[in-house]
C-alpha cells in the first residue's frame, strides 16, 4: 500500500493563511529553471516531501527512472519564484512536477512504506548485518533508532560474499542550523516543539554529562554549527557514530574514538558525552541565544516587538524549527523588529539513489501506524 496515494487527486484546498494546497502531480510536465538546488529521491512522493520540508521550496520537478536523455535519474529539483508559481510548464517525457504541501492542513512527515527493488541508497552506512530477507532488514532498521533507511542485497547479488547483507543507514532527524554566527543585535532560538530525538518513549530522564573548560582533542569525524553545548550534545546523541563531543564558540565537534577519551584543560571549550536510551532534556530549546544569528534557512519574516514574541510565533507555526530576531542594536535599522522563521529538512534523505540489480532499499516504518514489525 502506498501511503501517498492521496496526492494524485486533482484538488485545490485553502489553508487559514489563504495559500492554495495543491495536491496534483503533473506527469511528463517540466517546470523549467528557477532551481534552488537538487537532491536525490527514489520517487516523486519522496521528492514532494523534500520540497515540503525545504524552507523556501514552492514546487519541484522529479526525473524518473525511465528518463533517457542523460544519467540524471532520481534527481529532485527544488524550485521557487517570487510570484509563487512556475515561470513555465513544458511537456517533457520522463519527469513529474508538483507543488509543496506546506499550505496543506496536515503536511507532517508521512509513513514511507514503499519498497524499491533494484535501487541502491549508497553511502550513509553505520552498521551492517546479514538477514534472510528484506523484511527482516526493514524490521532491523525500524527498531534501531539511528536507522532512517536501508539497502538489502538478495541471493542473486553479483558478489557472493555479501549476499543477504543488510546495510543500515543514517540521516539527521534533529534540526540542523546551517550557519551559526556571533552577531550583535540578533537573537536566535528554537521552537519548543522541535523534534530532537527518536519517537521512542523512555521513562528515565537523561543525566547530561559535561566537562567545562575541557577539550577532547582529535578523533573528529564531523563538525557542525551549534548554538550551545546542549545543542551539541543533542547532535552527538542523534548520530550513532558519536562517542563524545567538544563544543567551542559556535562549532560542535563530533568524535568517534571508542578506545579512549583523553581530556585536556582548555578555556572556552565544553566537552561531553551523548545521552541515549533515555528521555532527552528539552530545556535548552527554551533558551534565547543573544548575540547569535542562525543565518539562512528562512521561510518568511514578520515584524514583532521582541525575541520572545518571535519564539512564540515559531512555536505556533508547525513548519518552524528555529528563528532569528533582529533588535534595535543591529547596525542596519531597515532590519529592526524582523522575526525570521526558519526550518531545515528532516525527512529521511539518501545521499544518492542509483539503479543496482538484486537489491531492495526502503525506509524505516516508525511513522507508520498500521505496520507489523
Amino acid at each position: 500500500m502506498r501511503i501517498f496515494a492521496f496526492v494524485s487527486l486533482l484538488c485545490l484546498c485553502t489553508n487559514s493563511s489563504g495559500e492554495e494546497c495543491r495536491l496534483e502531480l503533473l506527469e511528463n510536465v517540466d517546470f523549467p529553471g528557477t532551481d534552488i538546488e537538487f537532491v536525490y529521491s527514489p520517487d516523486v512522493y519522496h521528492c514532494q516531501q523534500m520540497c515540503t520540508e525545504h524552507p523556501s521550496c514552492l514546487f519541484f520537478t522529479f526525473i524518473r527512472a525511465e528518463w533517457t536523455r542523460d544519467n540524471r535519474h532520481f534527481y529532485c529539483y527544488l524550485k521557487k519564484t517570487s510570484s509563487g508559481q512556475p515561470s513555465a510548464q513544458n511537456p517533457l517525457v520522463g519527469v513529474t512536477s508538483g507543488y509543496s504541501l506546506k499550505p496543506c492542513p496536515d503536511n507532517q512527515a508521512p509513513c514511507l512504506d514503499q519498497l524499491y527493488p533494484d535501487l541502491d541508497f549508497p553511502g550513509a552506512d553505520y552498521r551492517s548485518l546479514f538477514t534472510p530477507d528484506y523484511e527482516e532488514c526493514r524490521r532491523a532498521c525500524t527498531h534501531d533508532p539511528s536507522c532512517q533507511f536501508f539497502t538489502w542485497l538478495n541471493g542473486q547479488f553479483s558478489n557472493e560474499k555479501i549476499r543477504y547483507k543488510c546495510h543500515l543507514k543514517f540521516s539527521w532527524t534533529v534540526p540542523l542550523t546551517p550557519i551559526v554566527e556571533k552577531k550583535s543585535g540578533v537573537a536566535s532560538g528554537f521552537s519548543h516543539t522541535a523534534q530532537i530525538g527518536t519517537s521512542q518513549n523512555f521513562f528515565k530522564e537523561c543525566q547530561n554529562k559535561y566537562f567545562p573548560n575541557t577539550n577532547i582533542p582529535g578523533s573528529d569525524f564531523l563538525s557542525l554549527p551549534a548554538a550551545s553545548p546542549a545543542h551539541c550534545q543533542v547532535l552527538c546523541s542523534a548520530h550513532p557514530s558519536c562517542a563524545y563531543f567538544s563544543f567551542e564558540s559556535t562549532t560542535c565537534y563530533l568524535k568517534n574514538n571508542l578506545a579512549e577519551m583523553v581530556m585536556v584543560d582548555k578555556a572556552g571549550v565544553t566537552s561531553g558525552l551523548p545521552s541515549r536510551f533515555c528521555q532527552q532534556d528539552k530545556n535548552w530549546l527554551r533558551v534565547i541565544y543573544e548575540g547569535t544569528d542562525f543565518r539562512a534557512s528562512d521561510m518568511r519574516f514578520v515584524e514583532l516587538d521582541d525575541a520572545e514574541s518571535c519564539q512564540r510565533t515559531c512555536n505556533e507555526d508547525s513548519n518552524c524549527q528555529f528563528f532569528s530576531y533582529v533588535n534595535e542594536n543591529f547596525f542596519d535599522s531597515a532590519y529592526w523588529r524582523r522575526c525570521y522563521l526558519k526550518r531545515g529538512i528532516n525527512v529521511p534523505a539518501p545521499p544518492k539513489v542509483t539503479k543496482l540489480a538484486n537489491v531492495v532499499s526502503g525506509f524505516n516504518l516508525r511513522k507508520c501506524n498500521t505496520h507489523t514489525v
